[in-house]
């Protein structure tokens, strides 16, 4: 799968889902960047899609040697640092929330 390969619901569907995600990832976290990144891989071709939506803090960069873009990504990857699972619950209750406001919102002005 590639984003080439996408038809044009799903390509409509991406952007919005893209962006709310990214205000999700930047109103709980704060970061200095958000990154929104695509993988499609497979062993030998392209077999599924990967998008990424990741919050990048000083503190993250200071943590791994100020290394920015794919070398940060792969680092972080390579290094295995996977967060606390009651973070990761507590992260994605709120923004389970958030994402219920956004289309509440998006629903009352298409009203």
């Amino acid at each position: 799968m590639a984003i080439a390969e996408l038809d044009d619901t799903a390509a409509a569907e991406l952007g919005p889902l893209l962006r709310d995600t990214a205000r999700v990832v930047e109103t709980l976290c704060r970061p200095e960047q958000t990154y929104v990144c695509m993988w499609s891989h497979g062993r030998d071709a392209r077999k599924h899609l990967h998008i990424a939506v990741q919050p990048v803090t000083a503190e993250v960069r200071a943590r791994y040697g100020g290394l920015r873009s794919e070398q940060l990504q792969a680092r972080m990857l390579a290094d295995g640092d996977e967060p606390d699972i009651t973070e990761v619950e507590q992260f994605c209750e709120r923004a389970r929330e958030l994402f219920r406001a956004i289309t509440d919102s998006g629903a009352a002005h298409r009203s």
